[in-house]
């Protein structure tokens, strides 16, 4: 089966066109991300604004045609933070249906928790007792979830993203340490909120999925050209991450946005994504993490799958 998957996040806007069999991919075809927005301003007045949609339509405009020329047996569009919260977010949601021939799923925070760890589990041995845990750091939240194997267990849908702690809490350029102090604890007190001290125990290694991981990982081996084979398995060091983010937060956005390794319509939010990962390491004690390509966009086209025994494109 021919799959289509577009993600609809609160900072980029994601395709990827994949053969599904026997619960595995078979053969990726398509891969693109554009950063959109979408969830510009959603965190101050509660409603997606008229430009962030009309990024993600003219983003859209070209994948239809690239979903056409591969002929898919499916096309879904799954929508998260920034659409759920904003008022109008049903709306948008209905109207990329209707342009785009996209079905789509507005997903609680617990259903993109869910296919997360799908993603990012899907090709490792699901014997594997270790304790695991998957962090998916997106524009309006950032996802958690902890599990063995392919198995998840407990899984919790935070409000922090990048764009929404980027607009909370930097505003000037570069930020200043009083801005900085302030997204680290703001940052602290939601996941330790989020997540029971139990919950946090015993926990041996983690991945971490989405574009502030990849970036990191691109950014500590300068890849220019940005190279998945490359991010994709890549073990990246707490203190790393400690230092990377020291670095950026130096720089005024117009040099964030020459550091080899970073897209520069990632410069933007790049710091608080780091913030956020830091934070994430800290609270499970953890002195490293596994990036991975495969996140909730391979989650989404493997839950169409009838061999998971899941209802075909119920999430």
């Amino acid at each position: 089966m021919r799959v289509a998957v577009v993600d609809i996040g609160t900072n980029s806007t994601r395709l990827m066109i994949a053969d599904v069999a026997g619960g595995a991919i078979t053969a990726e075809l398509e891969r693109l991300t554009n950063v959109t927005r979408l969830g510009a301003g959603v965190d101050g007045d509660g409603r997606l604004r008229e430009d962030a949609m009309q990024r993600v339509y003219a983003t859209l405009d070209g994948y239809r045609a690239l979903i056409e020329r591969h002929r898919t047996d499916v096309a879904l569009a799954i929508l998260t933070s920034a659409v759920r919260d904003a008022t109008n977010g049903a709306d948008f949601a209905r109207a990329v249906g209707a342009r785009y021939a996209l079905e789509p799923h507005v997903l609680s925070g617990d259903q993109e928790a869910r296919l997360t760890f799908l993603g990012a589990t899907s090709e490792r041995d699901p014997d594997d007792r270790t304790p695991t845990l998957v962090a998916d750091i997106g524009g309006g939240s950032t996802e958690l979830v902890t599990g063995t194997g392919r198995r998840a267990g407990f899984h919790v849908s935070t409000q922090a993203g990048v764009v929404r702690q980027t607009e909370r809490h930097l505003h000037t350029d570069p930020p200043n340490q009083a801005e900085l102090d302030e997204l680290a604890d703001d940052v602290r007190s939601i996941l330790s909120d989020a997540v029971p001290d139990e919950r946090r125990e015993g926990i041996r290694q983690a991945i971490a999925v989405a574009g502030t991981a990849t970036s990191l990982a691109a950014i500590d081996q300068q890849l220019e050209p940005y190279d998945p084979d490359r991010v994709h398995g890549y073990r990246l060091r707490a203190e790393r991450c400690q230092q990377i983010l020291a670095r950026l937060a130096g720089l005024s956005l117009e040099q964030r946005r020459q550091v080899p390794g970073l897209h520069p319509d990632r410069a933007a939010t790049i710091v608080a994504g780091a913030v956020i990962l830091v934070q994430i390491l800290m609270l499970f004690d953890l002195d490293q993490v596994e990036v991975s390509e495969h996140d909730i966009l391979r989650g989404a086209a493997l839950q169409t799958d009838s061999s998971l025994h899941q209802p075909t494109n119920t999430f």
